[in-house]
């Protein structure tokens, strides 16, 4: 019997994007430790695991979805890997395509300036994509620039959610959160220090 693409998931992320050790992570927090999902979600295996639990777990919910991303560059392959499997399943007649969308860190000074780039458009339901959730604040930092844009957010989705506080921080700003692996899952997965 074959692994659940959950469980895949959550061993590649082991095995390749997480590391124990002493980090300073970008909130400016100690930890032991450091998750670089990049690692994973830009593999193929891992665009493809991401974008079935992913896409799977968008649907559990029973959102109405339009489209998907977060903060660049961390939400990025992890928003596309779920707009590539809404495709997929669309093709088999499984539910409605999702398109995926990034958010510069700031608006660029030239063109149109836009601070969203991507399909995104006014009126679109968003789901907010996070690659680790530590504090909550690249979340909502996207989720800011997504309403000023017309978008209503209708939550938060985490590769993995580290277990520090994030969660709480998002969904007391009014944003329920879906974390897929969380830190306990991987560390359960590594060696022992």
């Amino acid at each position: 019997m074959s692994a659940s693409p959950l469980s895949s998931l959550i061993a590649l992320l082991a095995s390749r994007s997480a590391k124990r050790g002493d980090f300073v992570l970008a909130s400016g927090r100690r930890s032991s430790l450091y998750v670089d999902c990049r690692l994973t979600a830009m593999g193929p295996e891992g665009q493809l695991l991401i974008g079935r639990v992913g896409l799977a777990a968008l649907r559990h919910t029973g959102w109405s979805v339009d489209s998907v991303g977060g903060l660049t560059l961390g939400a990025d392959p992890i928003a596309y890997a779920i707009a590539h499997a809404s495709a997929l399943a669309a093709e088999q007649g499984s539910g409605p395509m999702v398109r995926a969308f990034t958010v510069r860190k700031e608006a660029k000074h030239h063109g149109t300036g836009k601070l969203i780039e991507g399909p995104f458009a006014s009126g679109d339901r968003v789901v907010i994509v996070e690659d680790v959730i530590t504090t909550g604040g690249s979340a909502l930092r996207a989720a800011e620039a997504v309403a000023a844009a017309g978008g209503t957010v209708l939550g938060v989705l985490a590769l993995v959610d580290r277990q520090e506080g994030g969660r709480e921080a998002l969904e007391a700003a009014g944003y329920p959160v879906i974390g897929l692996v969380t830190a306990a899952d991987l560390l359960g997965q590594m060696p022992a220090a």
